[in-house]
Formats: structure tokens, sequence, C-alpha cells
């Protein structure tokens, strides 16, 4: 293994305050159409989304519990104009540590993350950006995921062949199913709104499931070793 491929969303940014800000922005947004939603709806309608392997899983909840497409259309833009520009980044505690110590290892690291551009802004003020030779960012590349290609061209980047690399990602979904399609070897974290997520087979089960820093060093580096 040469290079590691990281999501933002999970596994570096640890997105609490960013989800409870989505949640509230999607019961504001529906409460403005005289729908009344209640946590235990959010959660329902978070889990149906994660459940149907949903690549917006935003938008599958705001279909969950609006409806019909036009209040649908009027929620989700509601609910973006609420987010738009709130930066709610959380640095994993220890992540930067680990990251230094991939790079000392001589492997190459590099972002796949369907995020904006500003997201750059963020790790750079985490003291962190540096540390990636690629960052595949959605709103810079214009390669959301699934779409492998987002995947492959981060490959490219770092001038490694798929199967050198190791994906790193919090949804199967997302990411574990493409990668491992593209001969890439893959940890799932377990965190945040995908935490439940599991394969339906073994094209989408991972190499390894971690749910904290240490065991996800003890994961990359059980991969690179074999």
């Amino acid at each position: 293994m040469k290079a590691v491929l990281f999501d933002v969303g999970g596994p570096l940014d640890m997105e609490f305050g960013w989800e409870i800000a989505v949640d509230g922005a999607i019961a504001s947004a529906c409460g403005l159409e005289g729908i009344r939603v209640d946590e235990a709806a959010i959660e329902e309608a978070s889990d149906r989304a994660v459940e149907a392997f949903a690549p917006d899983a935003y938008a599958h909840m705001i279909e969950t519990l609006c409806g019909d497409p036009p209040t649908v259309a009027r929620v989700h833009q509601r609910m973006r104009a609420m987010l738009d520009g709130l930066d709610l980044f959380q640095l994993r505690p220890d992540i930067d540590g680990l990251l230094r110590r991939l790079c000392e290892r001589g492997l190459k690291l590099g972002i796949v993350a369907n995020q904006p551009a500003a997201v750059r802004g963020r790790l750079e003020r985490a003291g962190i950006a540096d540390l990636f030779t690629h960052h595949g960012l959605s709103g810079d590349t214009g390669l959301r995921k699934p779409d492998p290609r987002a995947f492959t061209a981060a490959a490219e980047a770092l001038g490694v062949a798929p199967a050198d690399c190791i994906v790193v990602g919090d949804r199967i979904d997302n990411d574990i199913a493409p990668a491992k399609a593209l001969g890439m070897a893959t940890v799932l974290f377990r965190s945040g709104r995908h935490r439940r997520q599991r394969p339906r087979g073994e094209a989408e089960t991972p190499n390894a499931v971690v749910t904290d820093v240490p065991e996800l060093e003890a994961a990359i580096l059980s991969l690179i070793a074999q």
C-alpha cells in the first residue's frame, strides 16, 4: 500500500455540531410549511435514508417527511439557505497525529469527499491541509461519490494504482462499495449518521471496521503489512 484516501466527514471531522444543525434546519424548514416534525420523526427519517443507501441522505429525509415534490423542493432550498456558510468543523482528537505518522512512513495522503471547496480552509485552520498531497473535494473537482472517478482521480493525482490505496470513510454506500469495486482496500470508520449502516453483501464488506483513531491506526498498519 502506498496511499491512504480519507473522507472528511467522519474520519477527520466528527460532524457532531453539523449533524445537529442539519436536523434542526430540516425541522425548521418543515415547520415553515406547516409540517410539525419532532426529534423522533427526524431520527426515523434519518434511519430510513441510511438503510436505503440514499446518496443524498438529507434529500431523502426531506422526501420522507414532506411527501409531495413541490414541498420537498421548498424545504430543501430553505434548509440549504439556513446552513449556507455555517462552519462547525470539529477535528477528531488525535487524527492529526496519525496523519503525521502515516506521512513519516512514506505514505501519500489524499482526500476524496463530497464537500464544498471551502472545506480546504477549514483543514488549513485545523493544521492538517498540508499533510494531504491531493484535495479531492467535490466542490473543486465536480466529482461526487459514489462516482468511481472521484477515487481514480485521487489515485492518479498521487501517482499510484488503485490497488495500492486504502480508503477510509464512514459510509458503505459512498465510500466502501465504490472503492472495493476498484480493488482498493477499505476501512469503515463507524461514526455519525451512518454508523448503523451495514453491508448488503461481500462486495460492500470493508477490510476493517473501526470506531476510534487507535483502531484506525492499527487497521491501516495491518493493511500495509500485508
